[in-house]
């Protein structure tokens, strides 16, 4: 498609949607964003695009995906299970549901697999028994429903903020004070619509408090944070926030961080540097069964490519 002289200042999503007619602005403004839209042969990520007259724009439309996830044999940590509900300690790597740039090898995909037709469609057909969800690469406890009254009751119960959630982290620099909590709503940045950020306007209210477990040299610290809502990318946006971001975090400002890390010897700044994902785990969840109404809480160790980190740091 090529821009002419009557599109001159039009945005790029809004451009698109009114002259391709088959797909919804909607839809569009996710295919720039997953990097499918080029700009005279450069992959463009920014829908708000001001177009220009002459400006030559192509679309990759990713093949269509089936509408049911399938089952897939990928090896599961099971913690706990019943009728209703499993527990999940999810490896760092494991996306948690299909999703456009990630159809299948995911969570979801392995549990159809592992539950069978019981797991299917609890919940809605795309994300069957979902209730909550953790990064690609953050690691730790998930818990799954398997019947339609336990999708009900822990959906319910993680709305109303009556599940306990905590995470390790491996922060850069040490919070201050060592005790806290971070508020700030949680919106779509306005810089970079790949992130997310604390922002003045619009978002959703957020509040983590974290404490400090273990600090290194002034340039590194282990922080347990509590989650009191549940936005998208929350712990790794407020840390950031504060002017420490994850260990290994691609998007929050970990590399910056990493070279004023002074005090660290070498070896241990090349070590935490190259640490290929955010140093995030979530290491305990609690939670009312939704039929028996059972308390559970469930534990999980750090994984060992977080306590190799401490290790060298110790």
């Amino acid at each position: 498609m090529t821009a002419g002289p009557g599109d001159a200042g039009e945005r790029l999503d809004r451009l698109l949607a009114a002259r391709l007619g088959t797909m919804s602005r909607t839809r569009l403004k996710q295919l720039i964003l997953d990097g499918r839209i080029a700009q005279d042969g450069a992959t463009i990520s920014d829908p708000s695009l001001r177009v220009k007259p002459g400006d030559v724009f192509t679309v990759a439309v990713p093949p269509p995906q089936p509408d049911r996830p399938l089952p897939q044999q990928i090896p599961l940590d099971i913690r706990y299970e019943d009728d209703h509900l499993i527990v999940i300690d999810k490896p760092a790597g494991l996306v948690v549901h299909p999703a456009p740039g990630n159809p299948e090898n995911t969570l979801v995909n392995a549990l159809l697999a592992h539950c069978g037709a019981e797991l299917a469609g609890i919940g809605g057909v795309r994300r069957p028994g979902i209730v909550h969800r953790l990064d690609k690469d953050t690691s730790g406890l998930m818990v799954v429903a398997k019947s339609e009254r336990a999708h009900a009751g822990l959906a319910a119960d993680f709305a109303a903020r009556r599940v306990s959630r905590a995470y390790r982290a491996l922060v850069w620099g040490v919070p201050a004070p060592a005790a806290g909590e971070i508020g700030g709503n949680i919106g779509r940045s306005p810089v970079n619509r790949k992130k997310m950020a604390v922002v003045t306007r619009g978002g959703k209210p957020a509040l983590t408090r974290y404490r400090v477990l273990n600090a290194f040299l002034g340039d590194v610290a282990l922080v347990e944070c509590r989650l009191a809502t549940g936005r998208t990318h929350q712990i790794r946006v407020h840390m950031a926030y504060r002017g420490h971001p994850l260990v290994g975090d691609p998007l929050y400002g970990a590399s910056r961080k990493a070279r004023q890390a002074s005090r660290l010897g070498a070896e241990q700044r090349a070590r935490l540097s190259a640490f290929p994902r955010q140093a995030l785990h979530a290491c305990l969840l609690g939670f009312t069964h939704p039929a028996s109404g059972e308390s559970f809480v469930f534990e999980s160790d750090l994984p060992k490519e977080i306590t190799n980190l401490l290790d060298i740091l110790d």
